[in-house]
């Protein structure tokens, strides 16, 4: 029973033995066109000439308020929030032009929160049955997390030919973005689409984000200093942040609509995938059945999906995404407590402070600091 669940899944069938193969050749194909309209610069590029678009969002541009950035020359103030040109560029037309469906699945984190892990066990999960987990042919095994669940601000983020408003390489729809709950499109708000948001603790956060900047500007030589980068994290200047209120966004509408929006803590699902990954596909309204989990069907999707494998796939190792980073860029540690290498008692104290006074005032009922940094909330 156990191989017969693994590989399958359900009965076998001439479609599902076809599904694999011809979802391969379909989605490399997809995923050449989308590096086809980014290939005359990678995203890094993209992100330091801050130029090529067109004078009415320039004019946009110099009403907002603007600081430093970590890879591009600025951050500029949206909604409340903090992006890149780039960024603020896609989320223009992703807000205009986005039509979000009831089906539809939306992956959410601030950066470096676990995005990559995300993406990999929820496509995994809602394809159970059209790729069998145990399958040589799996996507997973050649294409990267980040081709798979696009993030639609940045493909939205083209002058030209931007992706087509419900393009997904799966049904139902799976996107994912890094934009706080109120820079989503209305059709989001206004649907009955899923919304997966995982949290990390701002500590490791922090960290993991300023060790993959200075992997993208090693490029141009310019790394930012840890010590900068930590006052800048702290203040809220980071792509999407204040990072603390983008987290209690979506928290507060996890409180507020629960069928909705479901909030994830990264150190929690590392201490128990499979209970997690249970309560996703139950969420999702695709439950693990008693055969699946006899079989041990979730342990071989966390064992898929894990750090381990995905690192040392060739693809993450050599590959490139359709914006023509690295793939290897994307994967450290994936360890929880690496703060405690690289920051100090001083540092630690702010970070606690500034957790502290966002997450326990009066309009965070039921929101508290975890002092162990194990995770951002307790409930």
């Amino acid at each position: 029973m156990f191989t017969n669940v693994l590989k399958e899944n359900s009965t076998t069938s001439q479609t599902r033995k076809m599904a694999g193969p011809l979802f391969q050749k379909n989605c490399l194909e997809t995923i050449k066109r989308r590096k086809q309209r980014f290939q005359t610069s990678n995203l890094v590029l993209k992100c330091l000439e801050e130029n090529g678009f067109s004078q009415t969002f320039k004019d946009l541009l110099s009403s907002l308020p603007k600081a430093k950035g970590w890879l591009s020359p600025h951050l500029y103030k949206y909604q409340g929030f903090w992006l890149t040109a780039l960024h603020l560029h896609g989320t223009l037309s992703f807000q205009h032009c986005f039509q979000a469906q009831d089906s539809d699945i939306l992956l959410i984190t601030s950066p470096k929160s676990g995005t990559i892990w995300l993406k990999a066990m929820v496509f995994t999960l809602i394809n159970r049955m059209s790729h069998p987990i145990l399958s040589q042919e799996h996507p997973l095994l050649t294409i990267n997390p980040h081709d798979l669940v696009p993030f639609l601000e940045l493909n939205y983020a083209q002058e030209k030919n931007p992706i087509s408003p419900n393009s997904s390489l799966t049904s139902p729809g799976l996107y994912s973005t890094h934009l706080p709950y109120v820079s989503l499109p209305e059709s989001v708000k206004n649907t009955k689409c899923k919304i997966i948001y995982m949290c990390r603790n701002p500590r490791d956060t922090f960290v993991s984000l300023w060790h993959y900047i200075s992997k993208l500007r090693s490029q141009d030589s310019k790394m930012i200093p840890f010590e900068e980068a930590f006052d800048m994290f702290c203040n809220g200047l980071t792509m999407a942040g204040p990072f603390w209120d983008h987290v209690l966004s979506y928290w507060e509408k996890s409180l507020e609509m629960p069928q909705k929006v479901f909030f994830l803590k990264y150190e929690e699902v590392k201490e128990q995938p499979c209970l997690h990954l249970k309560c996703l596909a139950e969420f999702l309204e695709r439950p693990f059945s008693l055969e699946e989990e006899e079989s041990g069907l979730m342990n071989e999707i966390i064992k898929l999906c894990s750090f381990e494998n995905l690192s040392n796939l060739e693809v993450n190792k050599s590959g490139k995404t359709v914006f023509g980073n690295d793939n290897r860029v994307f994967f450290r540690k994936g360890e929880v407590g690496d703060w405690k290498n690289h920051l100090t008692t001083e540092m630690v104290d702010r970070l606690n402070q500034i957790t502290e006074d966002k997450f326990n005032g009066s309009d965070a009922s039921g929101l508290q600091v975890d002092s162990r940094g194990k995770a951002v909330i307790e409930h």
